[in-house]
Formats: structure tokens, C-alpha cells, sequence
């Protein structure tokens, strides 16, 4: 079938029949086996239930490409009506076997005319470098490379366990408490959370036109929600002032039943008033530790960070992490 005769489609996942929503899952499933062979597969189904899940401030609209009853070509533009009304996040991705037939273009092309109806003035995407073509095509989009990160990988049966136990010793009557929570906050430290977790605000942005993101009790609960529906587990590890009841540090991680050899780390944070104090190397040697204890077919964790967040790579690189794959997030200013 040739290009003209495939057309970009609006997809409303939500009222599409579920064979449909399968078949983008497919796709997803079919573009990161391409791109990390070897590694443990996506689940279709999972991909596809991802299509549905969202926040209620969140839109998200898609387009696919049908050669049939198979995607080949799927794109999705997500925005915020409540913050950040200048900004839309960009997915897109055409299957390997129908590349270089102009199906980028055509799905890049749809998804700026939302952006535009929407007068969202930036779109951003990620890229990484296990598919070769993903930086030409954002240049040739025209966006700028904004944000460049490290993804990283440390082999948990080699880590140095006489250097976690030097990281898990604290002065003897210093104020702090200890919470870890395998699943959802408990109520009574949601509020508190919230407030912590905009702390990820002060990380590197790069050159992202990005304002600061208001995170609420309802927006963690939302997230658990979406969580528990696609059988993800959470693990949270926070650091509680004991002269305040201040939260003032954090780290959590996840992990899916059939994938559960990679652990994915998702943010490590620690008040400004709170460091120096090496609360960050104390927060990644527990959650260390209670992957070992708690998570016996983990084999590898995965963490994301700026190249320019010199102090949390600082921490990664001597715990033994070791670079993964390289990702840029790009940035697209519409005129």
C-alpha cells in the first residue's frame, strides 16, 4: 500500500473498540522491541489501558495510521487545562517496518494543528538515541534540543554493599523519622506529600519553557489510581522532621509484574533547608536495601537525570550506575 493511499485518522480511544486500542498497544509493543532487543517485552494490553488512563485536568488527543486492522502509525498530544496552558507533550511513533514513507511527517503535521486550535505555543517530545532517526526528524521539525538526559543503569548484584552500609549510618539523635509506604500514602501525610514532592520543581529544566507544576492530594491519587489499574507496584520511601512534621526528602520507585527484573526509579528529592546532610545518599541506600529484601527478581534499577543535575549523578555514578541510553527532550516553538 502506498503512502497516499494511508491516512492519518483521528483516534478517540475511549469510544474505539477494544481490538482497536490493541492494535496501538501492538505498536508500542513492536517499536520498543525494535529498539531494545533483548530486553523484556511491553504488554499490548497494558499499552492499550495506558490510552485510557489520564487525569481529569489532563486532554489527550490521538491520531493512527491503519494499513488495515494494524496501526503503523500512532501520535498523541497531551495538555493541562489548569497550569501550563502555553505547553503540549508530543508522542509519536511508526513502526520500523514503514518508516521513511512520510508517516512521521504526516502524524507531526496533525498534531500541530491541535496545538495550534488549542493555542499551545510549545510542544515537547523526547527522543533517545536507540532510534537513529529521532533526532533528524525533530530537527527537521524545526525544535531545539532543550533538556539532554542521562538514562542510567545499575546491576543490583553488584552493588557495593560495604558503601550502602557507610550511607545508611546517621548521627545518633538527629530528628528524623523514617516512612516507607509499598503502596498507597496514608491520608494523613498526603497533603504533606504533595507539598514535597514540588520540590522536583528546583530540578534542572534545561531550557524547557516549562512553568513550576502544582502538584495536590487529588493529583497523587489519581496517579495511585492509574497505577493499581495497571497492576504497577509503588514503593515510597520518605524522611519526616520530627521538631516539624515536615517531609523533607524522598525516594520511590516501580515496577510491573512482567517486567519485574527492571525497577524504575522515579524521583529523589530532598528539601534545600534539608541538604548536606547526605539525606539523598541515605534515601537511595534504604530503597537499596528494601529492593533487596523485598523485590528478589529485580536484576537491574533504571533512573533518569539532567546531564546537568551534577549532584544527583554525582550520587548515581558512585553508587555504581552506569549509562543506558541517551534522551534528549526537545522543544517545538510554534509561530
Amino acid at each position: 500500500m502506498t503512502l497516499t493511499e494511508l491516512t492519518v485518522t483521528p483516534f478517540d480511544p475511549h469510544t474505539a473498540l477494544p481490538e482497536q486500542r490493541l492494535a496501538v498497544g501492538q505498536l508500542n509493543v513492536d517499536v520498543f522491541a525494535f529498539a531494545y532487543p533483548g530486553e523484556p517485552p511491553l504488554n499490548a494490553g497494558k499499552q492499550a489501558l495506558g490510552l485510557i488512563q489520564g487525569m481529569p485536568e489532563d486532554r489527550t488527543e490521538h491520531f493512527v495510521v491503519w494499513d488495515g486492522g494494524r496501526a503503523v502509525g500512532w501520535g498523541s498530544l497531551n495538555y493541562d487545562t489548569q497550569q501550563n496552558l502555553h505547553l503540549a507533550h508530543a508522542r509519536l511513533i511508526v513502526h520500523p517496518q514503514r518508516r521513511r514513507e512520510g508517516l512521521g511527517r504526516a502524524l507531526a503535521a496533525a498534531l500541530e494543528e491541535v496545538a495550534r486550535r488549542e493555542t499551545r505555543r510549545t510542544i515537547t517530545f523526547v527522543t533517545s538515541d536507540r532510534h537513529a532517526g529521532g533526532e533528524p526528524f525533530a530537527r527537521l521539525l524545526g525544535a531545539e534540543a532543550a533538556l539532554p538526559t542521562r538514562q542510567s543503569r545499575l546491576e543490583l548484584a553488584g552493588v557495593d554493599r560495604d558503601l550502602l552500609a557507610q550511607w545508611l549510618i546517621r548521627p545518633a539523635g538527629e530528628p528524623y523519622r523514617l516512612h516507607t509506604w509499598d503502596g498507597p500514602i496514608p491520608g494523613e501525610f498526603l497533603e504533606r506529600m504533595a507539598d514535597l514532592m514540588m520540590v522536583m520543581n528546583s530540578a534542572p529544566k534545561g531550557e524547557l519553557d516549562m512553568d513550576d507544576w502544582r502538584i495536590t492530594p487529588e493529583t497523587i491519587r489519581g496517579w495511585e489510581a492509574n497505577s493499581a489499574e495497571s497492576g504497577e507496584r509503588e514503593l515510597l520511601i520518605a524522611v519526616e522532621d520530627t521538631r516539624s512534621g515536615e517531609l523533607v526528602g524522598y525516594t520511590d520507585v516501580s515496577w510491573t509484574p512482567e517486567r519485574a527484573s527492571i525497577i524504575h526509579q522515579g524521583s529523589t528529592a530532598v528539601r534545600p533547608v534539608a541538604r548536606g546532610q547526605g539525606l539523598g545518599k541515605w534515601l537511595k541506600a534504604l530503597m537499596l536495601d528494601y529492593l533487596a529484601q523485598n523485590a528478589s527478581e529485580a536484576r537491574v534499577i533504571q533512573t533518569n537525570n539532567a546531564e546537568e543535575n551534577a549532584a544527583m549523578l554525582g550520587i548515581n555514578v558512585a553508587l555504581g550506575f552506569k549509562p543506558w541510553v541517551a534522551i534528549t527532550e526537545w522543544q517545538l516553538r510554534l509561530k
